[in-house]
């Protein structure tokens, strides 16, 4: 069932993805509407699926791994549903996103060194269905 999402909702996400915590009478009072309609919205928004939950961000610099990279994965044939099942099993893979162009996938992947960071690039190299990869290291972060 998809959920039919108008610019009050749009509103309300774009304050919850700056503040989860925010309380729902600051939010009501952000987007000028009553608590019972955040309240509601909010409900609804997670019976659908729109938002499918709440988490804490961290500055790269407190997280334990400091080695931060992107890699664009180009994937042989029809095979990219099981090189993202084993993506998503890798500890190091903090995010996956499906792309078009030359690349298939882009993994966000995150290790404690430079050494170990080699040992991950190894294993996603040897996937069964990878044919070619580049990665990126990210030195800098500007927006969360």
């Amino acid at each position: 069932m998809r959920s039919t999402v108008d610019d009050v909702d749009l509103r309300l996400i774009a304050l919850l993805r700056n503040d989860a915590r925010a309380t729902v009478a600051s939010l009501a009072e952000a987007l000028g509407v009553s608590r019972g309609t955040v309240q509601n919205r909010m409900a609804r928004l997670e019976a659908h699926g729109t938002i499918v939950g709440y988490t804490v961000r961290l500055r790269p610099q407190v997280e334990e791994q400091r080695v931060r990279a992107l890699t664009t994965i180009a994937v042989e044939g029809n095979r990219i549903e099981s090189v993202i099942e084993a993506l998503r099993g890798d500890p190091a893979v903090t995010a996956l996103h499906s792309t078009n162009g030359r690349w298939d996938i882009v993994a966000e992947l995150r290790a404690d060194t430079l050494e170990a960071f080699d040992g991950v690039l190894g294993r996603l190299r040897r996937l069964d269905g990878v044919s070619s990869t580049e990665t990126s290291l990210l030195l800098s972060t500007f927006k969360l």
